[in-house]
């Protein structure tokens, strides 16, 4: 009974096993090459899949997947004779299953390393100024070699990219010197050239407020002389339309005299001489003022002139008595220094006519 049941053992032992090894399931995106007998046989697919117990076995499971992987950086020597370090991300795919596998032992090291020489081949072309701007030209080169190289291996090689590139500290600490004299360079041309702007900007403002300045006062100074002409011909227009006398004209020009003479620099001022010519008839205008064509005195102006005639004789009357009374003194006076002996003093003047002071010049010179 033992002896049954240890052979159902291990027969049912043996019939797991070979119905494990009899059936394999496969994910989505991986492939298994089968080998049979150490030779290659056919390549799983993504599924349940049958397979030859102890006969066919599993040589490799490959991933389909786009994988990236990041190599260590790596330095490299530019044109320049700099060290820089270079760190690089690789992006990657596995296309054909059995090249990948049979072609080469560890394709994943043959790409670090390929990457590694190229890169080196790309930047000792350069320098290090030239390295440092040329990124997309580095990955594409990059690229281009990978993929060719890697086509037979059964990988496609999708993208190559730079993570960073660093240059020496003393390189660094130069480049830093250089950006930041540069700066301030840009700073100092873009001040100057903001102060230009602005020195510009003042003087045509300035020029423009003097233009337009000088634009306000021609045109009020013209307009003003306009004005000025309007009113002088407005002015002549009225008084050759009025036909004025002589007489009136030297009374408008005696009432003008004081004004004339109320500036403080008018210190010397010259009477014309018609002026003289007027003034003679001033004394017949203001008697016979009546007598005027066209002027035609009112009764209270008459009343006036008359009252101020009377007050110029009693005036001129007083003042001839008083010139008598003085002559006669100094004839007494005259008579009592000589004794009666002495040279007989002047003449005695004409007595002096009241009416004469106050009596026309114009017809004085007519009697005359």
């Amino acid at each position: 009974m033992t002896l049954i049941g240890v052979v159902v053992i291990a027969v049912a032992l043996i019939a797991v096993i070979t119905l494990a090894k009899a059936v394999r399931i496969v994910p989505q995106q991986r492939q298994d090459v089968v080998e049979r007998l150490g030779k290659y046989k056919r390549t799983l697919s993504p599924g349940l899949n049958l397979l030859v117990p102890f006969v066919d076995a599993v040589r490799t499971k490959v991933d389909m997947r786009e994988q990236v992987v990041s190599f260590p950086p790596q330095p490299v020597i530019t044109s320049d004779n700099l060290v820089v370090s270079i760190d690089t991300v690789l992006y990657f795919k596995v296309v054909d299953s059995v090249r990948a596998t049979y072609e080469i032992s560890s394709f994943l090291q043959a790409i670090e390393q390929l990457t590694v020489t190229t890169l080196r081949n790309v930047i000792g072309s350069l320098d290090l100024e030239r390295a440092l701007t040329s990124r997309d030209e580095i990955n594409r080169h990059l690229s281009g070699v990978l993929d060719e190289t890697t086509g037979r291996w059964g990988i496609k090689v999708t993208r190559v990219e730079i993570k960073a590139i660093e240059p020496p500290a003393s390189i660094r600490d130069s480049m830093e010197k250089q950006m930041r004299a540069e700066r301030d360079r840009r700073a100092a041309i873009l001040t100057a050239e903001g102060h230009k702007q602005s020195v510009i900007l003042t003087a045509e403002g300035d020029k423009q407020s003097a233009v337009l300045r000088a634009d306000g006062d021609r045109q009020a100074r013209i307009l003003q002389a306009e004005g000025q002409a309007k009113a002088i011909r407005t002015v002549f227009d009225a008084i050759h339309q009025a036909n004025p006398s002589q007489k009136v004209l030297a009374y408008q020009y005696l009432q003008a005299l004081p004004q004339i003479a109320q500036g403080s620099a008018n210190k010397v001022w010259i009477i014309p001489a018609e002026l003289t010519k007027a003034l003679e008839g001033m004394g017949g205008a203001l008697g016979g003022l009546s007598q005027m064509v066209g002027d035609l005195p009112a009764p209270e102006a008459a009343e006036h002139a008359s009252q101020v005639e009377r007050e110029a004789a009693e005036a001129a009357q007083a003042a001839a008595d008083a010139a008598q009374q003085i002559h006669d003194e100094v004839r007494v006076a005259e008579a009592q220094a000589t004794g009666g002996k002495g040279p007989k003093g002047l003449p005695a003047p004409e007595p002096v006519s009241p009416t004469s002071l106050v009596e026309d010049p114009a017809d004085q010179r007519e009697r005359g």
